[in-house]
């Protein structure tokens, strides 16, 4: 091929994603909540004007933040995305530390897209190496770093392209200390009227459908307070949307979030509170948040090796005792716990959380 030929190529494919079928709105936008002193930090991205823009061998839009320079020295990341991916279409989503001498390598958080089928939904095994690891949607350094960069690729099929509408990462850093704080009192005495499903219910939900249980609830509750059926999904349709087969199952963070935030007029994502006053913020205002607990723990037990659980506070006592909607017992659908057992069990997930809320 000529010189003059393989210009014209890199012009057409440009072409391709600047006809307006991509979605993205190209308006730089970086914002964020950060408690530095507390060991968390947030970003978030709804446009991406200030990202860089490059094309894969496969005529994928590749898409690289700047670099972020971050209050805190943190030492895992979990990620976030809310993104339409039709026909086919598909996101890699990646990020990297950057030290005073040297990058890591870019880590994979996952590979996205709704249906599954033609491009994979997945996490990514056995990246471990000095710098660090990712533990299905946890990206953990062995070193704490205070810069990262983010990288997203979109990948097409033919003329179909994916539109991202929102990025995000979560931030932790194990050095930090988080005091109490004081309780937010205008939740106590509150309780959302969130349905209460149960993953028992479902042919195979028994034992592992606690996440997109819980994404599901938070669903409903949203469909009927704004009076939007089409927001509404089904324990097996949220399930089988957000399957992870190298977990294997529905408990990746990442994917409920980003299996909510593809329908339209929803946000969603993970990240981590520092106290559980951010949580009665919320309820304070309205919205259901999903937790993850270790249940064990939640239940005065001995901690097991894999007790994690998804639920979700819908209210608080009016001593300040969190209520939550249980999708795994039938017995304690929905039941007060006491708030010291709570924040125990809760802190084994690193006070881990999903805000799914209209946008």
């Amino acid at each position: 091929m000529g010189t003059g030929a393989i210009r014209l190529v890199v012009k057409a494919t440009f072409a391709f994603w600047r006809l307006g079928i991509l979605g993205i709105v190209l308006a730089g936008c970086l914002s964020g909540q950060a408690a530095a002193p507390r060991g968390i930090e947030f970003k978030s991205w709804s446009s991406f004007h200030s990202w860089k823009r490059s094309f894969g061998p496969n005529g994928e839009l590749i898409l690289t933040s700047p670099v972020v320079r971050t209050t805190i020295a943190w030492d895992e990341l979990i990620a976030s995305w809310n993104a339409s991916t039709p026909g086919g279409t598909g996101l890699r989503v990646e990020a990297r530390a950057l030290y005073p001498d040297r990058e890591t390598k870019w880590y994979s958080l996952g590979l996205w897209s709704e249906e599954g089928r033609r491009f994979p939904r997945t996490s990514v095994r056995n990246q471990k190496d000095a710098d660090g690891d990712v533990a299905t949607d946890i990206l953990r350094l062995t070193k704490p770093a205070r810069r990262v960069q983010v990288r997203v690729a979109l990948v097409p099929n033919g003329w179909e392209k994916p539109s991202l509408r929102f990025v995000a990462i979560s931030l932790w850093g194990r050095e930090a200390t988080q005091p109490q704080l004081p309780p937010d009192r205008r939740a106590w005495g509150v309780t959302l009227d969130v349905p209460n499903f149960l993953q028992g219910d479902y042919p195979g939900g028994q034992d592992s459908w606690c996440s997109p249980t819980s994404t599901a609830m938070v669903l409903a509750y949203w469909s009927r307070e704004r009076k939007r059926p089409d927001w509404a999904r089904s324990v097996p349709e949220v399930a089988a949307g957000v399957m992870d087969p190298a977990w294997p199952g529905t408990g990746n963070w990442s994917f409920n979030v980003a299996y909510a935030g593809a329908i339209p007029g929803i946000r969603a994502y993970v990240t981590r509170f520092s106290d559980l006053s951010e949580v009665e913020a919320h309820i304070a205002r309205g919205v259901p948040v999903i937790v993850s607990l270790n249940y064990d723990v939640l239940r005065q037990k001995a901690p097991g090796r894999d007790a994690g659980h998804l639920m979700v506070v819908v209210g608080f006592t009016g001593a300040g005792d969190p209520i939550l909607n249980d999708p795994g017992s039938r017995e304690n659908q929905r039941r007060a716990y006491a708030r010291l057992d709570f924040i125990k069990a809760w802190d084994h997930s690193r006070r881990t959380v999903y805000l799914i809320r209209p946008h």
